[in-house]
C-alpha cells in the first residue's frame, strides 16, 4: 500500500528531530512507501466546494541540519489525498477550530487523523470534565468568588488557562501566596475564557506520566519530572523524562477512556496522569513518541501508520474510502 499523505504542521525547519512526533510519523510513513506533502495550516483554503491546500512534496532524513526536503508548491485539492495528519501545535483558539471545520468536508473519504470534528468537541482541558471521577477535585469558572472559594476549600492549587499548551500559563497558588487576585485580574484583562483550577497533587514531584493511545489501545508511556522549583513537568520547561510503566490506575483509566476514544475517531492521543488522577486528554498534537521508543524501543509512530492503513486498506469497509454517514454532522453538533 502507498498512500498520499499531506501533513498540516508548523514549519518543520524549526523542528527539534531528536524529539518532535510529527517528524517520527513522517520518516516511518517515507519508510512504509507513503508519498508525502507538506504545507502549514495558512495555506489551507476553501472555494467552491473544495478544500485546497498549497502543498510541496517532502522529503524527510534524520540528520541534523539538513532534515527535510521540500519541492515546489502547488495548490491541491485534498480530496486527492489518502491521508491528512493534522498536526500543528495548540493554542486551540479560533483558528484552530476553523481549521477543524474546513477538513470536516474531506473527511472521512480523506482520511483526517485525528478526526477534526472529534478534535473540535474534545479541548484538551475540557474533554477530561467527561470523566469527572477520574479528576482530582476541579473547578471551571470566571468568577472571582467562585475561584477564591475553591482556594478556600482545598489550599494549594493550580490555576491554568483552559486552552493553553506546554505549560503555559499554569500557576501553582499556596494557601501563603498572595498573589492569586492580581493573578485573576491579569487573566481577565488578557481573555474572557473561564479558567481551571485544579487541587495540587504532591505527586507530580515523581513525576506527570504521558501515557500514549492508539485507537484507544495504551502503546507506551514515559513519566516527566519537574525540575527543582519548578511546578511544571513539561520537558520544554526543564521537566525530566523517564522511563515509565503503567500502574493498575492508569491502566483503569485507559479502559476507562479507550472505547470513547474509538468512537470518536481519535487515533492517536496522549493523556496526562498524576498519582491516580487524569488531568488533561490530548487530541490536538500529542507528543512523547521518541522518548517511550528510546525508553524502551516501542515503535509508537508504526502502530498508528498501522491504525490509518488499516482504514485505508481495499479491503475495510466502502474499500478504504469510507463514505461520510448522511447524519454524522448533526451527530458531531457541527452546523
Amino acid at each position: 500500500m502507498s498512500l498520499a499523505v499531506a501533513i498540516q504542521m508548523d514549519p518543520i525547519a524549526g523542528i527539534d528531530i531528536d524529539a518532535d512526533s510529527t517528524f517520527a510519523l513522517a520518516l516511518e510513513a517515507q519508510r512504509r512507501g507513503h508519498r508525502l506533502w507538506h504545507y502549514l495550516p495558512a495555506d489551507l483554503s476553501w472555494r467552491e466546494g473544495r478544500v485546497r491546500a498549497r502543498l510541496r512534496p517532502l522529503e524527510v532524513r534524520r540528520a541534523r541540519g539538513d532534515h527535510f526536503t521540500l519541492g515546489a508548491e502547488e495548490q491541491r485539492d485534498l480530496a486527492e489525498m489518502d491521508v491528512v495528519l493534522m498536526r500543528q501545535d495548540p493554542p486551540f483558539d479560533l483558528a484552530y477550530i476553523a481549521l477543524t471545520h474546513l477538513l470536516e468536508h474531506i473527511h472521512p473519504e480523506t482520511l483526517v487523523v485525528n478526526d477534526p470534528a472529534a478534535v473540535r468537541n474534545a479541548p484538551e482541558k475540557l474533554f477530561t470534565l467527561e470523566f469527572a471521577d477520574l479528576m482530582p477535585p476541579t473547578l471551571v469558572a470566571r468568577r472571582r468568588e467562585d475561584i477564591l472559594d475553591f482556594r478556600a476549600e482545598h489550599g494549594d492549587i493550580i490555576v491554568k488557562p483552559l486552552y493553553g499548551n506546554g505549560g503555559a500559563g499554569v500557576f501553582r497558588i499556596r494557601p501563603e501566596d498572595e498573589n492569586l487576585n492580581a493573578l485573576l485580574e491579569l487573566f481577565a484583562d488578557i481573555s474572557r475564557e473561564p479558567l481551571m483550577v485544579q487541587r495540587y497533587e504532591p505527586a507530580v514531584r515523581r513525576g506527570d506520566k504521558r501515557i500514549i493511545l492508539v485507537d484507544g489501545a495504551p502503546v507506551g508511556a514515559l513519566n516527566r519530572v519537574p525540575p527543582p522549583g519548578e511546578a511544571r513537568s513539561n520537558l520544554h520547561v526543564g521537566g525530566r523524562a523517564e522511563r515509565a510503566t503503567l500502574t493498575a490506575r492508569e491502566k483503569e483509566i485507559c479502559a476507562r477512556l479507550g472505547p470513547e476514544l474509538r468512537r470518536r475517531g481519535l487515533v492517536f492521543v496522549g493523556i496526562d496522569v498524576i498519582g491516580d488522577y487524569l488531568t488533561e486528554i490530548n487530541v490536538t498534537s500529542p507528543t512523547g513518541i521518541q522518548e517511550i521508543a528510546r525508553f524502551d524501543g516501542t515503535d509508537v509512530a508504526a502502530l498508528i501508520w498501522q491504525a490509518i492503513e488499516a482504514r485505508r486498506a481495499p479491503d475495510s469497509p466502502d474499500g478504504g474510502r469510507p463514505r461520510r454517514p448522511a447524519d454524522a454532522r448533526d451527530r458531531t453538533g457541527a452546523a
